[in-house]
Order: structure tokens, then C-alpha cells, then sequence
């Protein structure tokens, strides 16, 4: 279903980043990934992906700052992104929405629901 679809991941929390990106990988995408923020932007522009998973928390550039800089970003503006972050209230779900995030997730990951989410945002 997803062979072939490569999509980045920006994580810094290596434990967290190898975990999902098996997880994607067994799912059948293809999984680049980031430390933080500004290298998630560099990211973005020279490796065009599909869909952007962001953490919110991040060291250099928080994920909240790197969605609002891709949103204003002509070539980047039209990448999916879903938040991923410990943070479980309405008041961030709407935070994170209001920078650019597509959709949200939070911690621990609920992984078939983060997979729907992300079948959801994928062009067809």
C-alpha cells in the first residue's frame, strides 16, 4: 500500500526515531529522517517527501517554528505534516493546527491510528 512513498521524520530522541522508523518501514514506506527543525526544513526542500512527522520539541528549531517556515515556503507549503508530541490537550491539538500541522498525534504513539492518519494525508 505504502511501497515506494517516502516520507521524513524529525525526531530527536534517537530511541523514539529507530522504534518508528522500523515500525514505518515494516509498513511499507520508505523513512528519512531529522534531528531537528532546521535540518527538517533543508530536509524538506532537497528531498521533496510526501508527509512530514514532526516532533514539536525539538533542539536548534522547534517543530512549531519549522511548520510555520514550511507553510510560507512555496515549494514546501503543500507537504502534509502531523504533529507528534507528549502534549494531549485540546489547547495543543488547536496550537499545533494553527502552525501548519495537518493533523496531530500524541505520545506514546498509537501507531494504527497514526498509519490512518497518515493514509488520510497522503496524495492519492
Amino acid at each position: 500500500m505504502f511501497e515506494g512513498i517516502r516520507i521524513l521524520l524529525v525526531e530527536d530522541n534517537e530511541i523514539n526515531c529507530e522504534m518508528l522508523t522500523r515500525r514505518l518501514t515494516r509498513a511499507g514506506l520508505s523513512v528519512i529522517t531529522a534531528a531537528d527543525g532546521q535540518q527538517a526544513l533543508q530536509m524538506m526542500a532537497s528531498e521533496q517527501p510526501a508527509l512530514v512527522l514532526m516532533d514539536m520539541n525539538l533542539p536548534v528549531l522547534d517543530g512549531w517554528s519549522a511548520c510555520r517556515q514550511a507553510r510560507l515556503d512555496a515549494h514546501l507549503k503543500d507537504i502534509p505534516i502531523i504533529a507528534l508530541t507528549a502534549h494531549a490537550m485540546e489547547t495543543d491539538r488547536k496550537s499545533a493546527l494553527a502552525a501548519g500541522c495537518d493533523d496531530y498525534a500524541t505520545k506514546p504513539i498509537d501507531f494504527p491510528e497514526l498509519m490512518a492518519k497518515i493514509q488520510r494525508l497522503l496524495p492519492a
